[in-house]
């Protein structure tokens, strides 16, 4: 098998019998593009994007991507997150090591107070406090049960910001160790979910979607018993699987996928969040982003500004693992449909709302680029979120 996304391109189109312009015009993928990445000037491209020219050859999009690996964290944010990364794999230590040793209630409570730090994608404060976090949760779950349900919950959430921030190695170790420690099932689907989204980032469609039909085969309540957690664990892989089948040109289970999900918010009726865990929020405004989502994928711009249209603006907190995502697939809606300063006027608003996330968002320096390549100037404002996205000059 070809070795890169490039030569795997090249070989399908062929046997299509399809020039590069003519795929071009079917997929909406430059010319250009499509000749860089034939000729190994591009070694990659976004998933999307892949997805795109898949569909216009007729071939799922792991056909296309089963050999290539989706980009990771810059240097300068590996640099930035070293001592996090070196925290993770540290030698345990113990409590006989310190002045003053944790206690599973101090690490339980400095935990809870860094929560809002991780749903505020506040990273600076992060890579002062999890260094020393995690290894005060690495000691004291060697002491009781409850330090090693703290342990897990720290884990989880480390490992959804290193996938966050495309460091998908450490991310890996975090939510393996974190699916090891897992006290139920419940739990364990928690962390399964963050594992479907980190191989999601990194193009492994296969795997992800295999991932989730496992769990949710197996975690599969029944409705008229479940309990609202129960609902929320199936849900979210639910969302997880249709994600996958939908980047992999499967409509129709992807379609099948979300109205299973649909099923588990209506039986809660509401959006729920279980205790104070962000990542597992679910319920009928989630399933609405999140369709809202594959209908971009499926460049139906048309159909995700009517649909967003639909969500609540307010009493649904602006967090990026539910309504900043939705709104860069808003921004590329008015980008694609020419309503330019709409699409700045988004990504203006999840910069004030999430500045330091959206410089880690390789979507919105798309939606930017397409949007500047077709301007003649640009604006005070545009330049600012160019700056802000490390737009190249």
């Amino acid at each position: 098998m070809p070795a890169n996304l490039g030569e795997q391109l090249r070989n399908v189109r062929k046997r299509r019998g399809m020039t590069q312009q003519e795929l071009a015009r079917e997929s909406g993928v430059s010319v250009s593009l499509i000749r860089k990445l034939e000729q190994g000037e591009r070694q990659d491209a976004r998933l999307e994007t892949v997805r795109r020219l898949a569909a216009s050859l007729g071939v799922p999009t792991m056909r296309l991507v089963a050999e290539s690996a989706e980009d990771g964290a810059s240097a300068a944010t590996l640099d930035q997150w070293a001592t996090v990364r070196a925290a993770l794999t540290a030698p345990l230590g113990g409590a006989a090591e310190l002045d003053e040793p944790p206690t599973v209630d101090g690490v339980r409570y400095a935990l809870r107070a860094a929560v809002p730090l991780f749903s505020g994608d506040r990273f600076a404060e992060l890579r002062a406090v999890l260094p020393a976090l995690l290894r005060d949760a690495d000691i004291v779950a060697q002491l009781d049960p409850g330090g090693r349900v703290v342990r897990v919950r720290l884990l989880q959430l480390t490992g959804w910001l290193l996938t966050q921030t495309r460091q998908f190695e450490a991310a890996e170790w975090c939510l393996s160790a974190a699916l090891d420690g897992s006290a139920d099932h419940v739990q364990g689907a928690a962390t399964v979910n963050t594992m479907c989204w980190l191989l999601l980032r990194q193009g492994k469609l296969g795997e992800a979607r295999e991932l989730a039909v496992r769990w949710a085969d197996d975690t599969e309540p029944r409705l008229s018993r479940a309990t609202p957690e129960e609902l929320s664990a199936w849900g979210w892989l639910l969302l997880r699987l249709s994600a996958a089948a939908v980047r992999d040109n499967r409509a129709e289970e992807a379609e099948g996928a979300l109205r299973l999900a649909h099923s588990a918010a209506a039986a809660l009726g509401r959006e729920f969040t279980p205790g104070d865990d962000f990542l597992r929020r679910f319920g009928p405004v989630t399933v609405t982003l999140k369709r809202t989502e594959n209908a971009m994928v499926l460049d139906r711009p048309d159909l995700v500004l009517k649909l967003a249209a639909k969500i609540p603006a307010t009493g649904f907190r602006p967090t990026s693992n539910n309504r900043n995502r939705h709104l860069l697939d808003v921004a590329d809606a008015y980008a694609r449909t020419r309503q330019y300063g709409q699409a700045v006027d988004t990504l203006a608003g999840i910069r004030d709302a999430a500045p330091e996330w959206l410089p880690n968002q390789r979507y919105a320096r798309d939606i930017l680029g397409r949007i500047v390549a077709r301007r003649r100037s640009l604006t005070g404002e545009m330049r600012s979120l160019a700056d802000t996205v490390g737009l190249p000059v």
